[in-house]
């Protein structure tokens, strides 16, 4: 630790070293912009080079090929509805859990963390055997269906190790009051769970937004592709468009970019909650 103006060589090192990390995660993304700028031809000549002009119409391309819109409007349907089933069932479930222990709720809660560690590759054919039978195949509502299975661990997982840290006398004092147990939670317990909602909410947008498996399983339909189906249209058996490609992943990151750097302040204070409180 430095102590008044001294700077100690070990500090100095670690900074070279998280600098030295950081544009080495920033090289992709330095590729990826660069290249979507480019045509096919010079893409392949240099790749590492600045582009000579700016060729756009990499992106104008795509947004008509992959219908960009109605891509764009399934993976935003999908992925906020996702989000809305998976916020209100983890948080009411693990407040039960937490605020009602039984020997149930302990089975359910160890039952739930057991499934976190279970591959997905594993148990793929079943999922789709099951979710045919039970009408789930082609659907918008059948994708989000399975999410909520199987985001609800790590969901319920976070918000059961955050709801203990609030001090039951604030939901004893609204009870004095008259308030009833539903009144309990949504007027003074989920408030309370916003910093850990949004950094919730941030990993389950990730996940979801960025999924290519389950959506591919699932959805058949040309008209339900979501972004990362739609961009995959560009890999054939026998070519690989990579100028249009690396155009629509841009289209397709810029998004959760923009969400991200929208959060940004909240999703400070959920990590700093849950590092504090968890």
């Amino acid at each position: 630790m430095p102590t008044g103006n001294r700077y100690f060589p070990r500090l100095f090192l670690l900074e070279i070293i998280a600098v030295i990390l950081v544009l080495l995660f920033l090289v992709p993304f330095y590729f990826v912009i660069v290249n979507s700028m480019k045509t096919f031809g010079e893409l392949l000549a240099n790749t590492a080079n600045l582009p000579q002009s700016l060729y756009l119409e990499n992106y104008a391309r795509v947004w008509e090929i992959m219908k960009y819109p109605k891509a764009f409007v399934n993976s935003l349907a999908i992925t906020v509805l996702s989000n809305l089933g998976l916020v209100l069932i983890s948080s009411m479930a693990a407040y039960r859990m937490v605020r009602h222990p039984s020997k149930l709720n302990t089975i359910l809660f160890s039952a739930f963390i057991a499934a976190m560690v279970i591959p997905f590759q594993s148990i793929m054919i079943p999922l789709v055997k099951v979710a045919n039978l039970a009408g789930l195949m082609d659907s918008r509502l059948g994708l989000v269906v399975n999410y909520l299975g199987f985001g609800v661990s790590l969901n319920l997982f976070l918000y059961h190790g955050f709801i203990k840290s609030i001090p039951l006398e604030i939901e004893e004092s609204a009870r004095v009051d008259g308030t009833s147990s539903y009144g309990v939670f949504w007027r003074i317990v989920f408030p309370l769970l916003k910093p850990m909602t949004v950094t919730i909410i941030l990993l389950n947008s990730l996940w979801i937004w960025n999924d290519f498996l389950l959506p591919s399983l699932i959805l058949s339909s040309p008209d339900l592709r979501t972004i990362p189906l739609s961009t995959y249209s560009f890999f054939g058996q026998y070519t690989k468009q990579w100028d249009l490609a690396l155009a629509a992943l841009v289209l397709g990151v810029a998004p959760l970019v923009i969400f991200f750097f929208a959060l940004q302040k909240h999703i400070i204070e959920g990590i700093t909650a849950g590092s504090v409180k968890g």
